[in-house]
């Protein structure tokens, strides 16, 4: 079994959350390597983790664990569950996260935590607010470890809460989707994938009453100039060359984005 354990929180980087939990990993698998894949999820909106995971868990090796923890529920009767996907195991809260993942069709391979199994772990009384720390992460090193296996932990389900996120909508001359997040830039990075614009001659991006077509790169228009682009995830985002989209046009999570062609 690999070492590597990936981490998706909306935690942040003020107080010790982040690195308790990595502690809390290390003392059940000192030998673990724990990678930050981001602690700025937007908080308590699990579909943004979703959709930075599902884009980003192929870029390590197989057999990672990546445990995702943004849980407005934290505490509550939701679930957690582990999945088995692409070679890969996901843990997360049952919350609307983990759908926007599998992209694929296939059998659904998921086993929710039983809380009978847990308390026979020997692990310490969870606290209702840090499941990250109390749950998540021995969990985790346990997997990685190969102690246990994803099927260990309880009953299998055969479907999740679906995800929070709405698909694009697909016709056969336009593609309306959404702007999901914003990276350190302001570039607005959409829903929209590179492969849904097969289609179209010479596509054009709307959002908020503004039109752009599509470049290749930041450089190709003048600093302080709007664009679109397919970003290193391959999916449509909206930038400022040299500056920050967001701030420019004023817009956030959310924004309505339209793809058509040009006339």
């Amino acid at each position: 079994m690999t070492k590597i354990i990936t981490l998706t929180t909306d935690f942040g980087q003020k107080g010790p959350f982040v690195a308790v939990m990595k502690g809390a990993v290390l003392q059940h698998a000192p030998e673990a390597h724990i990678i930050d894949l981001t602690h700025e999820i937007h908080v308590h909106w699990p579909a943004e983790a979703g959709f930075w995971l599902g884009r980003a868990y192929r870029y390590f090796p197989t057999g990672t664990i990546h445990v995702a923890v943004v849980d407005p529920g934290v505490g509550t009767e939701r679930n957690i569950v582990a999945v088995e996907f692409d070679n890969h195991i996901f843990l997360a809260p049952d919350n609307g996260l983990l759908p926007t993942i599998f992209s694929t069709p296939g059998e659904l391979r998921a086993w929710r935590l039983s809380e009978q199994w847990r308390a026979g772990r020997g692990w310490p009384q969870p606290s209702n607010t840090f499941h990250g720390r109390d749950i998540f992460a021995p969990l985790a090193a346990e997997l990685a470890t190969g102690l246990i296996k994803p099927a260990d932990i309880g009953p299998r389900v055969h479907e999740l809460i679906p995800s929070l996120l709405d698909e694009p909508l697909v016709s056969h001359d336009q593609i309306h989707g959404m702007v999901v997040t914003i990276d350190h830039f302001g570039n607005l990075i959409t829903n929209i994938d590179q492969r849904l614009l097969a289609d179209f001659n010479a596509p054009q991006v709307s959002v908020a009453g503004h039109q752009f077509n599509i470049c290749d790169t930041y450089g190709n228009v003048t600093p302080g100039d709007f664009l679109a682009l397919v970003n290193s995830f391959d999916v449509i985002e909206i930038a400022r060359a040299e500056g920050s989209a967001a701030d420019g046009l004023g817009l956030g999570r959310g924004a309505p984005v339209t793809i058509k062609d040009r006339e």
